[in-house]
């Protein structure tokens, strides 16, 4: 498994900052927040910014994230498509291997929404497969429909695209209805991206991305879930994602150095049984 950061945990800064201030703090493996890179290159080519992410040796393992894909109709549907496309080309330019998906069921669907979805999710997968790159399906732990593990390997399940999977988020796995027995239905085959924090002395049903907080430093028992990844031989990203205005605020360079190396000593300290 490889330690990642989330750019979405250093949001204020800028991707070229992100740049330099990742492998400084000892992260060479970013999961890229796609808004970063979309402003970025409206003042710096594609070209240079290749280069420079090749000269600081860094990788961008996977993309968060795009949304409005599964049950929007009509032109805002046409709307939504062509800004995936356009951010395909863009995984396609940088290497980006992942995209991560929003499953954004603000209501409970019926079920024609339901079949809908599942057609727009096979669809997405097919144009992503022409780029080379796979869409995670994230969960959401407080939507109406598709807040659990289950609900979300189901949905990929169903949607039969080899190149479509699951993104494992432990805060929406704790804050929605999933299961520990969800865990038992993530493969190498269904598992693309994994995503970690932690939440210090909130209950479930209140708690907000702003109260993330460093794995190890809060409530959550990560150790059933790092087991399971070293059960299936999970070798993908585990990227630190944390959406703390008080790390925002913090030093980029010492809040990578910390991130880094609390994901590094999450993943030594439990063994596959």
């Amino acid at each position: 498994m490889i330690p990642c950061i989330s750019q979405a945990t250093t949001l204020p800064s800028s991707f070229a900052d992100d740049a330099e201030n990742y492998p400084a703090g000892g992260c060479q493996t970013i999961e890229v927040w796609l808004t970063k890179l979309e402003q970025h290159l409206e003042s710096v080519s594609a070209a240079n910014t290749l280069a420079a992410l090749s000269q600081r040796r860094l990788t961008l393992s996977a993309a968060a994230y795009q949304g409005g894909l599964l049950l929007a109709q009509g032109e805002q549907r046409k709307a939504h498509f062509d800004h995936f496309k356009r951010r395909l080309d863009l995984c396609q330019t940088f290497g980006i291997r992942t995209l991560i998906l929003a499953a954004d069921f603000s209501q409970k669907p019926d079920g024609q929404d339901l079949g809908r979805a599942i057609v727009s999710l096979a669809q997405a997968g097919q144009w992503a497969a022409g780029f080379g790159v796979r869409l995670a399906l994230e969960f959401r732990g407080g939507d109406a429909f598709c807040s659990s593990l289950d609900t979300a390997i189901t949905l990929v399940e169903q949607c039969r695209e080899p190149n479509v999977g699951v993104c494992l988020d432990v805060f929406h796995y704790y804050k929605g209805p999933s299961k520990p027995e969800d865990l038992e239905r993530l493969t190498t085959a269904n598992l693309f991206h994994v995503q970690v924090c932690d939440v210090a002395g909130v209950p479930r049903e209140v708690m907000t991305d702003a109260d993330r907080v460093l794995p190890g430093d809060g409530d959550f028992r990560l150790e059933a879930v790092v087991r399971r990844l070293k059960q299936i031989n999970y070798a993908g990203a585990v990227s630190l994602e944390l959406m703390n205005p008080e790390l925002w605020r913090a030093n980029p360079k010492q809040v990578v150095n910390l991130g880094h190396a609390a994901v590094a000593r999450l993943l030594a300290t439990h063994t596959a049984s």
